[in-house]
């Protein structure tokens, strides 16, 4: 272990990156670099340094991400509509490979020999963590503390932090261990507690972002979305960065408690796990973006583009961002929305999100002439349709005839 010399972690200053960071020390014997990411968790990060200035840490990395989060992953993730197992709007994941991407430029600049991450053996995010590394700097060391040390359970994780001085922040009101949460500008998902029986509803006090259905406005709330190459742009017709416009759907979308999603899901690892999901600007997003998708795109592109998401949301889910195959996917989907222009109008309404209107000055394929049931003055020749009908019809007829025979 002597040949570690520097290593870079994945440090949010709770209580497990926190032991990692002393149990690194001692076991390892090694410098300490600490990198928290600002991807709009909202929380104070402050805290954070002054925790590893306490445990010697000689450079601490404190990094706000939030618009690069926003622009160059999830924004490219949601013009191909991305959904995992059809709900799962994937917030926890798109977040990790930015995070290892910044994590290996630290690693280069500080002349570290390896990086090391929290997360545990059981989970989605060491492939996650991991993967990215590896595509990014192949002969890096990586070093995951749930993978090595015998600190497996509450009580031992609790007695190495009492024992090496490490504050434990860990109270719930109502007792025991909080939730496991993961927040960032797209969504905060919540594990753990009542969550791991999956037949039993979450408390109400859970969430954090939306307010209960039944508990929003009596009115609706209307807004436009304005897109621009696939990406939103303004809402209402205000221009905002992709970080401020994602976390004003949020606040639109927790009003009226949009965004809320209690799901049982297939982790890469083999294992099924239950998860609380909000994300109320990316459901808002989502809606909105399909929308002016339906108005601008070919029907075979839009086909298409629905064929391949899946697999592209696999590949996000499962770690793969930075692989030749997502991002060969990711061309593709970027040609598609040069023409994704235009606004569309969202009714959000306790709970619900519904699009009432969209419209695309320039890159419109709807023909009001041709689509018409009034009289379209010719131009589409109804009598076309019969023999377009009996071609498609070929194939059914033979093998009928063939079983008429039989």
């Amino acid at each position: 272990m002597s040949e570690i010399r520097k290593v870079v972690l994945a440090y949010s200053g709770g209580l497990d990156t926190s032991v990692i960071l002393q149990w690194l020390q001692d076991t390892y014997r090694c410098e300490v670099v600490t990198f928290t990411a600002d991807i709009g968790q909202g929380e104070e990060l402050e805290p954070a340094r002054r925790k590893a200035q306490k445990f010697g840490v000689r450079q601490i990395y404190i990094d706000d991400l939030r618009e690069e989060f926003v622009r160059d992953f999830v924004f490219p993730m949601f013009r191909a509509n991305t959904v995992y197992e059809g709900e799962y709007l994937l917030g926890t994941s798109i977040a990790r490979p930015l995070i290892a991407k910044r994590q290996i430029e630290i690693a280069r600049e500080v002349g570290a020999d390896a990086v090391s991450h929290g997360a545990t053996g059981k989970g989605n995010d060491q492939v996650r963590f991991e993967l990215g590394y590896y595509a990014l700097e192949p002969n890096i060391r990586v070093i995951a503390p749930w993978r090595e040390w015998d600190l497996n359970s509450r009580e031992k994780l609790l007695a190495y932090a009492e024992s090496h001085g490490i504050p434990v922040e860990m109270k719930h009101k109502n007792g025991g261990s909080p939730y496991s949460m993961d927040a960032n500008l797209l969504h905060i998902s919540f594990e753990g507690k009542v969550l791991e029986d999956p037949a039993r509803e979450p408390e109400a006090d859970m969430w954090r972002w939306t307010v209960a259905p039944e508990q929003a406005p009596d009115q609706p709330r209307y807004l436009d979305l304005t897109f621009s190459q696939g990406d939103a742009v303004a809402i209402d017709g205000q221009v905002l960065s992709p970080a401020a416009l994602l976390a004003e759907l949020n606040r639109l979308g927790g009003e009226h408690g949009i965004g809320r999603l209690d799901l049982v899901e297939n982790r890469f690892v083999g294992m099924k796990s239950r998860g609380c999901y909000e994300t109320p600007g990316g459901t808002l997003l989502l809606k909105a973006h399909r929308a002016i998708e339906s108005l601008t795109l070919d029907r075979e592109v839009a086909h298409l583009k629905d064929d391949l998401m899946p697999r592209y949301a696999a590949l996000i889910y499962n770690g793969y961002w930075w692989s030749p195959e997502r991002r060969a996917l990711q061309v593709l989907i970027n040609h598609t929305q040069k023409t994704v222009n235009g606004w569309v109008r969202l009714k959000l309404y306790k709970g619900s999100v519904t699009v009432v209107g969209r419209e695309s000055d320039s890159d419109s394929l709807f023909d009001p002439a041709i689509a018409t049931f009034e009289d379209d003055q010719g131009a589409y020749q109804q009598a076309d349709a019969a023999g377009f009908i009996r071609l498609n019809a070929l194939r059914m007829r033979i093998a009928a005839r063939l079983q008429k025979v039989r």
